[in-house]
């Protein structure tokens, strides 16, 4: 069903309130966002006096700073002052991990190119952006690596600790094996490609306070950043962020850096502040997804059921460790999808390179590692000649046995066989696959390739202590209700989410609540919104406060009013008092005169979690989303072109908040997906400068991309059997990787040349240049 279908269908249902929970509810800021009225930080109204700040880059990829001469950048017109790394008050360093290995500007060495080094403070952000341009810098050139491969073979550290998981043990199982394969698989990267590039814009105020306006979705840990910088306490530095033009992880720690250049000029010069790149420059300095080369070797029976795994998994983590630790570990996590591993063995290589440090991205490694999972499901069905759905369920997860994954959680909650049983009939996938296997024969040139693909993606923070949540909830006298929680709102729809939450709490129509902007001086220690855990940990916290304030409202009620508590319910924007009934706003009036409180602030952290990284053991997962694709393609085998022809998802969110921002969320998330698995290439020269930094050389998905049929559905029946917020279940990351289902068609495509003797081992971006070369690798390597 499509969203405005989902919408159209609520306004003809008679409910009690507008805007309760389970409800496909129009995202609050929809109309906004296609009129141009959503307001970013660009847009704020400058307060008189504004300067423009902008960062001086690096242009080499690995060498000592010998000489840096700033005389023409200070000379040049309109230019206040450049920042070095004298003029940090602080720590000159934004490592999120505390390893101070990220500094704000480099001092001796540069490590990537495209490196910070100074900052210009001007009139205006184009004085300032040609201003820097005009730095002399002289080089000592050292040597450097851009390649993951290239790193491990010339002996790079590693960025961080690296992780080894296990279970059982797969190399006397490999020797006795009846069949085995081993191969290498190269895993591309992604830009963000948000469509509001990073900004921020700090203003300050008396004493050693500042106010820092940042696209970020981590506000806490900003103000930590900027805090540090400045030498001074947290509750100095107060981040507000209303909304962000997209996020996808980008902006979780690379928002860092600009929030702090802009918070030191501010307070160095008691003006108000912004900094905002180019978007070349914004590709060219700040982190992406990481790129990996797995290798891999597994043992299998003649019915394809696996019997051993061994996987390494090599990350380009680029030159400071960032968040490469957790998005490695989680790369583990998810090698196994949705397969039961007897003996295995899976080991992370976080390596360092000279290229910008990768950084959190939509499925934070997960997908990486399904992917490396997913060849060799893909090997073994190529090796006996299987339909590789076929070996997909011969290996999923079972119910009562065969439930313990590499990390040793059992999985409790497994709804695959009837997930991918639902659209395995509702796509007609069996007679589809034979009548393209029959097409392909009497076709020479075009080749068509179908796939299903399964999803089983763990949710929760792994680092255990960002699994908590606050949120603040004020009902005034008049009855209206002001909401303010810990997560931030990047296009994704958790505000409405949560004003939904209360709305429900309260009973109160959706339009009654004000949702306002996330800011540290309102809920403090936030989480970053990530992990797809936006809404499960903001929904429970708003509602915790909104039932504090419910408890006292009933005790005053029941005082008031002369009736037990039990008599006293909220509906339908009343409140029934045993025989009574009088509207919200009428109650809440005598609740103030009676000197009730009411506001609240609320809290919740997810229960029975728990992992030992050392051990590499635990629960790290509360519980799991599900979900599957069919992707039917056409591939030109004479040019590697191609189009995806049909699409067919079934999703499991649990008992949807929102149906209509869960759909948009799965769509999303899918074509996101795709563009990572087909388009988007990310390309660094011998001389280690990005080349793809621009709309024009760094292809994301266009309108014309999109599958020809689209069909998606919601599990409808599904419900979460954990005490989630209303039962629902997480939606922002796992669609991602349903464009899985894509990549294997144009495998099956590719293999269709060789009739499906060998294993294409396509590897990603399945660019049409590189679908081309699959092709042409499998007719030389074809049996005659």
């Amino acid at each position: 069903m499509r969203i405005s279908e989902l919408l159209k269908s609520n306004k003809n249902t008679d409910q009690p309130i507008v805007g309760n929970v389970h409800e496909p509810i129009a995202h609050d800021s929809a109309v906004k966002h296609v009129t141009g009225a959503a307001e970013y930080i660009d847009d704020i109204v400058e307060v008189v006096g504004t300067l423009h700040a902008y960062c001086g880059l690096s242009e080499r990829a690995h060498a000592e700073i010998v000489e840096i001469n700033l005389d023409a950048v200070r000379a040049a017109d309109g230019v206040v002052d450049v920042l070095t790394v004298d003029d940090i008050p602080g720590h000159n360093d934004i490592s999120p991990t505390g390893l101070n290995d990220e500094p704000i500007f480099a001092e001796k060495t540069v490590e990537f190119l495209g490196q910070p080094m100074f900052a210009v403070v001007a009139t205006s952000r184009e004085a300032a952006r040609h201003a820097c341009e005009k730095a002399k810098v002289e080089y000592r050139d050292l040597r450097h690596v851009t390649d993951v491969v290239e790193a491990r073979d010339a002996g790079y550290p590693n960025v961080t600790a690296p992780l080894t998981l296990s279970r059982g043990d797969p190399e006397p199982v490999m020797k006795s094996a009846t069949n085995t394969i081993s191969g290498e698989m190269r895993i591309g990267g992604q830009d963000h490609f948000y469509l509001e590039g990073h900004i921020a814009m700090a203003i300050p105020e008396e004493d050693d306070c500042v106010t820092v306006y940042s696209s970020t979705q981590h506000p806490s840990e900003v103000q930590h950043m900027v805090s540090h910088a400045l030498n001074v306490p947290a509750n100095a530095v107060t981040v507000l962020v209303r909304r962000m033009g997209g996020g996808f992880g980008g902006k979780e720690t690379q928002s860092n850096l600009f929030a702090v250049i802009a918070a030191i000029a501010a307070k160095k010069h008691n003006v108000a502040v912004k900094i905002r790149p180019d978007r070349d420059d914004d590709m060219i300095s700040t982190g992406k997804r990481h790129d990996f080369h797995v290798d891999y070797k597994a043992a299998f029976d003649d019915e394809g059921r696996i019997e051993a795994v061994e996987a390494d998994f090599s990350a380009r983590c680029g030159f400071s460790a960032d968040l490469s630790g957790p998005v490695t570990d989680r790369t583990l996590f998810h090698a196994d999808n949705c397969y039961y591993f007897p003996n295995v063995v899976l080991r992370s290589h976080p390596l360092k390179t000279n290229t910008v440090s990768n950084t959190a991205f939509r499925g934070f490694g997960g997908p990486q590692g399904m992917l490396g999972g997913e060849r060799i499901i893909e090997d073994i069905a190529y090796a006996l000649g299987r339909d590789p759905l076929d070996i997909r369920k011969a290996n999923f997860y079972g119910v009562e046995d065969r439930n313990v994954t590499p990390y040793h959680q059992t999985v409790t909650d497994n709804i695959l066989e009837r997930v991918v049983g639902e659209l395995e009939q509702s796509s007609d996938y069996a007679s589809r696959r034979k009548e393209i296997l029959k097409f392909n024969k009497a076709n020479p040139v075009i080749k068509k390739g179908i796939a299903l693909a399964p999803v089983k993606f763990g949710i929760s923070f792994t680092a255990t202590w960002y699994n908590q949540a606050g949120a603040l909830v004020h009902v005034y006298n008049d009855g209206s209700i002001h909401l303010n929680h810990g997560g931030t709102e990047m296009g994704q729809g958790l505000n409405t989410k949560v004003a939904q939450v209360v709305a429900d709490e309260f009973q109160v129509d959706l339009d009654r609540i004000k949702i306002t902007a996330t800011h540290t001086g309102k809920v403090p220690n936030t989480s970053a919104t990530a992990a797809s855990s936006g809404s499960d940990l903001n929904g429970m916290a708003a509602q915790n406060a909104a039932q504090q304030i419910k408890k006292r409202l009933v005790e005053f009620g029941a005082e008031h009013y002369k009736v037990d508590a039990e008599e006293i319910t909220f509906a339908s924007n009343q409140v029934q008092l045993g025989d009574k009934s009088v509207s919200f706003g009428e109650f809440i009036k005598a609740a103030y005169m009676a000197r009730v409180q009411l506001s609240a602030a609320g809290f919740y952290k997810t229960p029975d979690i728990h992992w030992d990284r050392e051990k590499g053991t635990g629960r790290p997962f509360y519980y799991f989303s599900y979900g599957a694709s069919v992707s039917e393609v056409s591939v030109d085998t004479l040019t590697g072109e191609y189009q995806v022809d049909r699409v067919d998802i079934l999703h499991d969110v649990g008992n949807s908040l929102n149906p209509a921002i869960d759909l948009g969320q799965v769509e999303g998330g899918f074509i996101q997906g795709m563009g990572w698995l087909t388009s988007e290439e990310l390309w660094w020269d011998d001389s280690g400068r990005l080349r793809t930094h621009a709309p024009s050389t760094y292809k994301i998905p266009l309108a014309s991309d999109m599958p020809r049929i689209f069909n998606v559905e919601l599990a409808k029946w599904s419900t979460n059997p954990e005490r989630t917020i209303r039962r629902s279940k997480a939606v922002g990351e796992p669609p991602l990787m349903l464009a899985m289902s894509v990549h294997q068609a144009l495998s099956m495509a590719a293999a269709s040349v060789a009739d499906y003797k060998i294993a294409p081992r396509m590897d990603t971006p399945a660019t049409p240049e590189h679908v081309l070369m699959t092709i042409e690798r499998l007719k030389k390597e074809r049996p005659n």
